[in-house]
């Protein structure tokens, strides 16, 4: 090795070794020394000779930290292949060193480096991990180390018995014993974590029921048992992430790991389960199941009358289920499930399981069970219910449930033993031979017999569904539940229509209603080999569900019932593909509720029919395709009757058709595309929509819509831009096809030879020359034409780009909009070359001086490198739509990351700081009277509101959801290119007004900007931030820009690097914020914030804050009068938090 590798290695060796080395530099040096090892400039061999002396030395420090150094190495190279001589040399060595204590930790990183080693990069052999093992239990007192090292220690045990199990068993009750002394005390989660493991793994080791640990699993499970239930008080840290339900699972697998523990567990957890703490009841249960299943049968059924017993105070003593405050039944009888009765039915079902025959027999007959079902007759009536009878009658259901799933032997005991009692209690005669129901029920229905039928016919249909026997359902549906079911089937299904008919007369409690129609739900959805009611009554089931739908909507419950109930057999029958079940469900159901979209009737609201269709529509795609087909013929054929009311009657249109037509369009983009888009289908669904829109649109000549036609082009719009984001490229094109064809019929259209940039066209376009107004007809067929320019991906191909251009622009200084967008939209997603003889530079270069800013000058020297020169505002033909189009088209620019956005924020600046003022005119004196000067400041003002526009995220357009091109970033970057120059303007300007319509830019500008890019400059942004409070707080007009800003501010506020820059212009800051606790124009959201903020600047430095106690005080004692409460609320926890600093003797 040559010299200068050695001299660098020996260095790193004396820096680490070195008590006067910081943490950083010793973790720098053991990383360079790895680094030469791992790329063989170093051998480990070498390395190990050089540190000899470090190794060997009597100076404990240095020894300890060479031994850890060489440990450490170790850690980092174990993926590196070693030797056997190397490998044996050095576990030899680290060996010896756990009896050095003063070194003991680097011995044990080293121990564990080596062991951890996998076959193949050389690995220690049995007995040298036997040997540490030996020397392991001979010289380390664990529990008298720290943290630390008590967790390596743990480690190195756990990695012993997890790898190198063979070599430990000869060590017999001596391991044991030490492993019991190791662990025995511990109360750190961590290594707790590690010990419940170890305990596990000794357990694998000797599994057999007598040996080792035979004799020590007494003391072993006393050590283990005092940590039973989980009860964790560790303070969150950084580097601890550990949960309680994490050290609960370890333990609870600890006490399962061996039969052993069993005459110990069970008694303890029986006994914990008698807690009145609910946490230790929840962990009683689950580790109950859990040790039951690993125990087996044979060691539990001495238990089994204990467990019931202990089952039963959980269940029914103390179920510590809750009502629901609610109205809506969540299981009948209105019961939120608490966690000990979830835990505990799931440990039933495992006791049911493990012990069939004696189980259930406890249960069965149990007398407290038998004396419940033998009351029913005092209870006829729900009203007379208690609620302690209803939680013991929810406890009994389940118990019933449970043991009905838990096979078909259970199913059948529980069905012989108490559904014809429970059939009986309903008072219902069986079926007679000639098939003749006889009926005789009373006008109150016994309501615990009637919820405990739901509930048994519920569990047997869970049971069959569950079953992996249902392809041979054939043989199953001859056990004697099914006969039974069948023997009683229609009377069930007489008493649950019976009860539907009197909840449509007259009012009926929610429970039976719930009952009832649960209760068909459940007959309707059996297998067909299972199958329980007729085909007859199977459709009845389905006509009288389908009718609550169209006609009972105004009994909420009722309705809401009925349509989970046709949801959950729509469910089944997609899944369990019943023919003939769902031809009868598409006759129905189907057909009654998709023409739903299209009935006339006004009573039932259009939100409900909606709810309806798509509930059940969402549950299929076949059902589906059937919604959207009517959809889109009732949109179609309700825009036709709008548009042919305007041509041919000359009437106004009907607003309730032109709204429900609207309420359709939303659904359709907000439920019926995202449903496809996500299962498939949404391309051929959308393009056919699109088209057809526009083909509607081609046919109409004439269109007169007033204020109702606007939330309708709305909702088409957003229809249209929701189906081309749907699209693919190809469809994409299909529609801009037929959208430019449409187009071509419009009024606003210029022909071909019309071209973008020439004189003819630029004298057509001149301001105030182009027309009157879009047409209601125009304004419709460019909106749509925007909204699919919007959507398209950028692959898509553009025909007659430059007329397309020519057309939005033109439509852009009418004030439209969403051309403003489309133009935007277009500008950030076409290619550079759009072909042969176009690119974007000459498009976007045409754009701005041929049509948007006539009369000006664009990119000539001296002129802002390219911006519009606005020397004169006033003979310019630029307008405040021209401003907002430019806005638009820049954000487009912006998010791409263009160049040419600079010509577009340094026109904006033009405006800002125009020389054309009017003195000292504030805009919000509301003094100008002259035209020229409404222009002018129409003008700036738009200028300002540009920067919200460029800065702020835009749902109707720009945004991924529509395909734009977005650079990371790209927000940053513009605060950082434009903050200086607002900066410098603001600096240099002399006019109130313009410094006015600077601010309001600004504040748009940092309002939007995301905090941490403001934060890094926020010396330079606090003082203009303040001085947009002084300025904007004088014009109500400016109250959402007012908010914006003090959002900023707090958030400045609350981080960390910008409280020293608030720390630093304290009392401006406070003098502000004083300000706006008392602002006007009804914005108690600034009251609000701005109080909140004053309270935060309470835990500033008290010599900062404190000369400014008394002002807060005074301010905040205003504030305790405000008229809205949530300011008053906010003002005294404030004047709490500044009266805590200030000084007794102050009055105020």
């Amino acid at each position: 090795m040559g010299g200068t590798p050695t001299i660098h290695y020996v260095i790193h060796i004396e820096s680490y070794v070195s008590s006067s080395s910081s943490e950083a530099q010793q973790a720098a040096s053991i990383d360079a020394i790895a680094l030469l090892l791992k790329n063989d400039l170093l051998s480990l061999e070498t390395l190990v000779r050089e540190m000899e002396m470090y190794l060997t030395t009597t100076d404990n420090i240095i020894r300890s930290r060479g031994i850890l150094l060489l440990g450490e190495l170790l850690m980092r190279l174990m993926s590196k292949p070693l030797g056997d001589t190397a490998i044996s040399s050095l576990i030899e060595f680290f060996t010896e060193r756990l009896a050095d204590w003063k070194a003991l930790h680097g011995a044990l990183v080293g121990c564990l480096a080596l062991l951890r080693r996998k076959t193949g990069i050389g690995m220690i052999s049995r007995s040298q991990a036997k040997a540490v093992a030996e020397s392991y239990l001979k010289t380390l007192q664990v529990q008298s180390l720290g943290q630390h090292d008590r967790k390596l220690c743990l480690q190195i045990l756990e990695c012993l018995l997890d790898r190198y199990r063979d070599a430990l068993f000869s060590l017999g009750d001596d391991l044991v014993y030490g492993i019991c002394e190791a662990i025995d005390g511990e109360k750190d989660p961590q290594c707790l974590m590690l010990i419940f493991h170890i305990v596990e793994l000794l357990a694998q080791l000797f599994p057999g029921a007598s040996g080792p640990l035979e004799n020590f699993a007494g003391d072993l499970f006393e050590i283990l048992e005092c940590y039973f239930p989980i009860h964790f008080t560790h303070p969150k840290s950084d580097d601890v992430d550990m949960k309680r339900e994490e050290l609960s699972r370890a333990l609870m697998l600890a006490f399962a790991s061996t039969p052993l523990f069993e005459p110990s567990v069970i008694p303890l957890l029986l006994d914990k389960l008698s807690s009145s703490l609910p946490s230790a009841k929840v962990e009683s249960l689950k580790y109950l199941s859990f040790c039951t299943l690993k125990y087996g049968g044979d060691r539990m059924e001495k238990y089994t009358k204990s467990l019931w017993s202990a089952l039963k105070d959980a269940l029914f003593t103390s179920p510590q289920s809750t009502l629901s405050e609610d109205s809506d039944p969540i299981d009948g009888l209105g019961f939120h499930e608490s966690e000990i009765m979830t835990q505990a039915l799931e440990f039933l079902q495992v006791l049911v399981r493990q012990h069939n025959a004696s189980f259930l027999s406890l249960i069965m007959g149990d007398g407290d069970i038998s004396t419940f079902l033998n009351s029913f007759s005092q209870f006829d009536d729900f009203n007379s219910l208690s609620t302690q009878y209803k939680q013991r009658l929810h406890a009994v259901g389940h118990v019933l449930s449970v043991c009905i799933k838990a096979s078909e032997s259970s199913c059948n005991k529980v069905f012989e033993s108490f559904f014809p009692r429970l059939v009986d209690a309903l008072r219902l005669l069986v079926e007679n031979s000639h098939g003749i129901v006889h009926s005789a029920v009373d006008a109150n229905f016994n309501f615990g017999a009637l919820y405990l039928c739901v509930e048994l016919l519920a569990a047997c249909r869970q049971l069959v569904v569950s079953s992996d026997e249902v392809a041979s359902a054939h043989d199953l549906a001859r056990d004697a539940w099914c006969q039974i079911l069948h023997s009683f089937c229609t009377s069930l299904c007489n008493v649950f229509f019976c009860l539907i008919r009197a909840s449509c007369v007259e009012s009926t409690r929610n429970a039976y209603v719930y009952a009832a129609v649960k209760g068909l739900e459940i007959l309707a959805t059996f297998p067909g080999s299972f199958i329980s009611v007729s085909k007859l009554m199977y459709e009845n089931i389905l006509l009288t569900l389908t009718s609550i739908i169209e006609s009972e909507f105004n009994k909420k419950f009722l309705w809401k019932a009925a349509l989970k109930a046709l949801v959950e057999i729509s469910l089944f029958v997609n899944k369990y593909h019943e023919d003939e079940k769902a031809a009868s469900f598409n006759s129905i159901v189907k057909q009654k509720i998709v023409s739903l979209i299209s009935s006339d009737d006004l009573n039932m609201p259009q939100s409900l029919k909606l709810e309806a269709v798509f509930d059940i529509g969402l549950t299929g795609k076949s059902f589906m395709l059937s919604v959207v087909s009517e959809l889109e013929k009732t949109i179609s054929a309700n825009l036709s009757e709008i548009l042919n009311r305007f041509l041919l009657l000359q009437v106004h249109g009907d607003r309730r058709l032109a709204g429900l037509t609207a309420g359709l369009l939303e659904c359709y983009s907000n439920q019926v595309l995202p449903w496809f888009h996500g299962n498939g289908g949404a391309d051929e669904v959308s393009l056919s929509f699109a088209v057809n829109i526009f083909t509607k649109m081609e046919h109409n000549t004439s269109l007169s819509l007033e204020a109702e036609g606007k939330e309708l082009l709305g909702a088409t719009m957003g229809a249209m831009k929701q189906a081309m984001t749907c699209c693919s490229v190809e469809s994409q094109e299909k529609v801009l096809q037929k959208a430019i064809d449409v187009i071509k019929t419009s009024s606003f259209f210029f022909s071909n030879d019309l071209i973008l940039g020439t004189d003819l066209f630029n004298n057509k376009t001149q301001l105030g020359q182009t027309s009157e107004g879009l047409s209601c007809r125009d304004e419709w067929i460019i909106s749509l034409f925007a909204s699919v320019v919007i959507a398209l991906h950028p692959q898509t191909k553009i025909p007659n780009i430059r007329l397309l251009l020519q057309l939005l622009a033109m439509t852009l200084l009418e004030g439209h909009i969403p051309s403003a967008q489309a133009l935007g939209s277009l500008v950030n997603k076409l290619p550079l070359n759009i072909s042969e003889d176009c690119s974007l530079k000459e498009l976007i270069d045409m754009l701005f001086k041929n049509v948007l800013w006539r009369n000006t000058s664009i990119g000539k020297e001296g002129n802002h490198g390219g911006a519009v020169a606005m020397s004169n505002l006033r003979s310019s033909s630029l307008n405040s739509h021209a401003v907002i189009g430019l806005a638009w088209i820049g954000k487009g620019l912006l998010m791409r990351g263009h160049e040419k956005l600079k010509d577009v924020t340094m026109t904006f600046l033009s405006c800002l700081v125009s020389n054309e003022d009017q003195g000292n005119l504030l805009p919000f004196n509301d003094q100008m009277k002259d035209p020229a000067e409404l222009k002018v400041f129409s003008l700036r003002k738009s200028a300002a509101d540009a920067f919200h526009i460029l800065m702020s995220d835009s749902d109707a357009c720009l945004n991924r959801n529509y395909h734009a091109i977005v650079r990371p970033l790209y927000k940053q970057r513009f605060f950082n290119i434009m903050m200086p120059m607002f900066l410098s303007a603001i600096a240099k300007c002399d006019s109130s007004t313009s410094r006015c319509f600077l601010y309001q830019a600004f504040a748009h500008l940092v309002s939007e900007t995301p905090l941490v890019a403001v934060v890094g400059d926020a010396k330079k942004v606090l003082p203009v931030l303040m001085d947009c409070f002084l300025i904007l707080s004088k014009d109500i007009s400016h109250k959402e820009i007012i908010y914006s800003v003090l959002i900023v501010l707090s958030g400045i506020l609350t981080d960390k690097n910008g409280q020293e820059t608030i720390i630093e212009n304290a009392p401006m800051v406070i003098r502000r914020l004083i300000e706006l606790t008392s602002y006007p124009y009804m914005m108690q959201v600034i009251r609000e914030t701005a109080i909140q903020c004053l309270g935060a600047m309470s835990e500033l430095p008290h010599a900062r804050i404190y000369p400014m106690r008394t002002q807060v005080l005074q301010a905040i004692t205003k504030a305790l009068d405000d008229p809205k409460r949530v300011v008053r609320l906010e003002a005294v926890k404030c004047r709490l938090a500044w009266a805590s600093i200030a000084s007794r003797s102050i009055h105020f």
